[in-house]
């Protein structure tokens, strides 16, 4: 989950709000300092962060509506106004003419080429034709660095290896951008924003047009993330921000704030080192899954891109006829490494990021899941069709042909069985209330 610090520290404090007695002026107070100590901490603007806190303060002596109750309603304004504060509706790039032009800007190591990389794949997975451009023309391995990323996602590449002036590259491929629903242009970085960088930067913006001038920026800088924003912003108007490695650090509030200062929202998050570990930024869904809430749509939308619709219908109607098997399971898990982590499967499920389940935990569950596998490839497709069938000396054999301990493929059948048990409990359930209620979740009034 990206912020874990912040995360937890906001998820107390919402449980302070649940299970308050009254909803007072004391306990307002007091949870606007603990809002406060959160996002101070983890780097966010200090003015940014009183603004926000003042805006909860007047909120607070509102009537409250009809429906609900007073914690409701101040859960309520909590998320509201951290959704507001994030920019409150996610912003969608536009590609409707040939070529669309997107230009990143950024530092060295803010991660502008791998995330040109992550671009290009979100958008061609979307249906449109991409090419990736590289001008940077200072870092070492860079042109190979990019090549190998269009190679790897599948779209073309366009560089000159060894020309040192961005502008000769981007004028010798000029008459061929058309051929393009998208071109995604990678510019060069310094260790600091120099002039020699500003320069650069301001005659490759008048020559390419871009449609967006994106900064991509490291959710690790903290407190610096505002002066660097507001000087790529004074260089060449950005319109809009990718915040990278929000998936290892506890200081990304200063990056997520950053944006107030350019006025751009955040476009996407990078939260891995995969191509397609970058998600589309919604803050109402980022805000959920800080508060341990939830976000259903992305996991949705995760879901769809590695499961095909025939898949997922063939196995929704097994679900029904409370049909499981460990090639169902032995599915799932495949689908599941593709949506990433177990932690961040986790984390988007309503209810479950509330949990306080250890880290370990989770890691020695995904480390399962690959002993597992191995223990699955053991079997013979008996076995796998019809799991009830193993004995004894069936899971002798099993683990002997996987190298895993006895206890390892028992582990395995007691995770079938509690599996199949859910389906069948879910078995019929038309109504996604009533399973959330089986499965002990529940919406809070006002959404």
């Amino acid at each position: 989950m990206v912020l874990d610090k912040l995360s937890t520290s906001l998820k107390d404090t919402f449980g302070k709000i649940t299970k308050a007695i009254f909803v007072d002026e004391k306990l307002i107070n007091e949870l606007v300092k603990d809002i406060q100590r959160a996002l101070l901490q983890s780097d966010t603007n200090v003015k940014l962060v009183f603004n926000l806190s003042k805006n909860i303060k007047e909120r607070a002596k509102e009537k409250t509506p009809p429906g609900i109750t007073q914690r409701e309603h101040l859960i309520k304004i909590v998320y509201e106004e951290l959704t507001n504060f994030l920019g409150k509706e996610p912003k969608e790039i536009t590609i409707n003419k040939k070529p669309t032009k997107l230009m990143l800007v950024g530092l060295f190591g803010s991660g502008k080429t791998t995330h040109a990389g992550k671009l290009s794949k979100y958008y061609k997975k979307r249906g449109f034709k991409v090419a990736v451009m590289q001008t940077d023309t200072w870092r070492p391995a860079a042109y190979e660095q990019l090549e190998q990323l269009a190679k790897e996602v599948g779209v073309d590449f366009l560089g000159i290896k060894g020309e040192k002036d961005p502008s000769v590259i981007y004028k010798h491929f000029e008459d061929k951008l058309s051929n393009y629903d998208l071109v995604i242009v990678d510019t060069a970085g310094r260790d600091a924003l120099s002039e020699e960088l500003i320069e650069e930067l301001n005659k490759l913006n008048e020559l390419v047009k871009a449609d967006e001038r994106i900064l991509v920026i490291s959710a690790d800088i903290g407190q610096a993330a505002q002066k660097q924003a507001q000087a790529f912003h004074d260089t060449c108007h950005v319109t809009g921000v990718i915040v990278t490695k929000l998936e290892g650090t506890a200081k990304g509030g200063g990056a997520l704030s950053a944006c107030a200062v350019t006025s751009a929202p955040i476009l996407f998050i990078g939260v891995g080192e995969r191509p397609d570990d970058m998600e589309k930024f919604h803050p109402q869904r980022f805000v959920g899954r800080l508060l341990g809430m939830g976000d259903l749509e992305t996991l949705l939308e995760k879901a769809k891109e590695v499961i095909d619709e025939k898949s997922a219908k063939d196995m929704q109607a097994k679900f029904m006829k409370g049909e499981f098997n460990l090639v169902d399971l032995y599915e799932q898990m495949k689908s599941l490494k593709k949506m990433g982590s177990f932690k961040k499967i986790m984390s988007m499920i309503p209810g479950m990021g509330a949990m306080k389940i250890p880290k370990g935990a989770l890691d020695v569950q995904e480390g399962k899941l690959e002993k597992w596998k191995f223990a699955m490839d053991s079997m013979t497709k008996k076995e796998l069709e019809e799991p009830d069938t193993i004995n004894a000396q069936r899971i002798e054999r099993i683990a002997k042909g996987s190298g895993l301990s006895i206890q390892n493929i028992r582990e395995l059948l007691k995770q079938y069985k509690q599996s199949k048990k859910m389906m069948k409990m879910m078995k019929g359930e038309g109504d996604i209330n009533k399973m959330m209620k089986k499965m002990g979740g529940k919406m809070p009034k006002g959404f």
